[in-house]
């Protein structure tokens, strides 16, 4: 159970994936409130404070969501249809981070009301790079709204 704030919500099943995005935070100091999740069904019962997560507190909800399409259970793009359908959730900034550059599947993200789509680099340096600057933006410059 989570009881402590989150800055980064990272939504992504390929461990590899995983530690390069949490190694090039770590470079950058981003590392402080990370948290992973590795499915789109506990992704939905953490934000939406369900099942497992039931005791989060829901104000407590992240600054930044990192999100893959390729997800087991449910996937990415239905992830994303109901953190932006639900006003609870709405306002937080998504990211896609995914290896997919299928063109519908940028589109769909998009008209789901996505805030970023990127594409995996393969470059492990690219792929850092591209993880550090997304942290630097959306947690450091980024003025979201205060609710």
């Amino acid at each position: 159970m989570i009881e402590t704030y989150v800055e980064i919500l990272l939504i992504e099943d390929n461990p590899n994936d995983v530690r390069l995005a949490l190694h090039a935070f770590k470079r950058n100091n981003l590392t402080n409130r990370i948290y992973v999740i590795r499915d789109g069904a506990e992704a939905l019962e953490f934000l939406f404070c369900t099942d497992r997560y039931a005791q989060r507190n829901p104000r407590n909800s992240p600054n930044l969501i990192l999100l893959d399409l390729k997800l087991p259970l449910i996937d990415g793009l239905e992830v994303l249809r109901r953190i932006k359908a639900d006003p609870r959730t709405r306002i937080i900034p998504v990211v896609i981070l995914t290896s997919s550059r299928e063109e519908r599947n940028i589109v769909e993200s998009y008209q789901l009301g996505v805030n970023s789509y990127i594409a995996k680099p393969v470059d492990f340096e690219q792929f850092v790079e591209a993880v550090r600057t997304l942290g630097l933006y959306w947690v450091l410059l980024n003025h979201p709204p205060i609710l």
